[in-house]
């Protein structure tokens, strides 16, 4: 499996406003709101094995690119995993877009 079958699966994901966080807009997808637990298992592996490394305030994060947007995962053991966040980038690839 690949990058494009990890931007489709993406692409087709239910996401939702972080309306609890409107200083730093974003949009999350649940693991619960997947019709395919282990597809949404394999995306989180995806992402940390195929991210890139940025900062964030404080803190690391591995974001991975598609879509116009920006995906990461808060870093919990991937069966502990419950969202997906993404985020609208420039083409830049910053994270001042947060």
């Amino acid at each position: 499996m690949s990058e494009n079958f990890a931007s489709h699966l993406l692409h087709g994901a239910p996401f939702r406003f972080a309306k609890t966080m409107p200083h730093i807009p974003h949009e999350y997808t649940r693991r619960k709101d997947w019709p395919c637990e282990s597809s949404f298992e394999w995306v989180v592996r995806f992402i940390r094995e195929n991210g890139v490394t940025e900062s964030f305030g404080r803190k690391s994060y591995i974001y991975f690119y598609a879509n116009g947007f920006k995906y990461w995962t808060m870093g919990s053991p991937v069966e502990r995993t419950i969202l997906i966040n993404r985020a609208k980038v420039n083409e830049q690839r910053d994270n001042t877009s947060m």
